[in-house]
């Protein structure tokens, strides 16, 4: 009966983590999305560049704040950089390669901000789990 109630706390600690991490890495996208939307909008008004290349390259420019930002603060910077960043990397460029498809594709339907929110909106579970469970994947974060 002891294992049991062992089992259930383990279990509630853990979900907790996993909430709190959730939260933090939604946080930490939400400021990542924020850099990548301005970003977009400046490109594009400001700087007269073709919308698909301005979502690519502000996307691309984001996804360095956000990986910095989940090394240290969401995951707590318990990996090591050699270890992370390609994984981050790869990550990275499969969301790269999910945004810009989306985009392009929502781009012919929608104004460029709405094309936008729908391929953020695509990729944003996705790269939890990757993050999560790969990334980051230590047993003190997992276990």
């Amino acid at each position: 009966m002891m294992q049991s109630s062992d089992s259930a706390i383990s279990t509630s600690r853990w979900l907790r983590q996993l909430l709190g991490r959730a939260g933090r890495f939604t946080l930490v996208g939400g400021l990542a999305t924020l850099v990548q939307y301005l970003l977009l909008v400046v490109l594009v008004e400001l700087a007269a560049m073709a919308t698909v290349l301005s979502s690519a390259l502000a996307f691309t420019l984001s996804a360095a704040l956000n990986y910095l930002l989940n090394f240290y603060f969401t995951f707590g910077g318990g990996a090591r950089h050699r270890q992370a960043l390609p994984k981050f990397v790869a990550v990275a460029t499969i969301g790269l390669a999910t945004n810009t498809l989306c985009f392009s594709l929502a781009l012919l339907l929608l104004p460029y901000l709405l094309a936008q929110l729908v391929a953020t909106l695509i990729t944003l579970i996705g790269n939890f789990l990757l993050h999560q469970f790969w990334i980051y994947r230590e047993s003190q974060w997992n276990s």
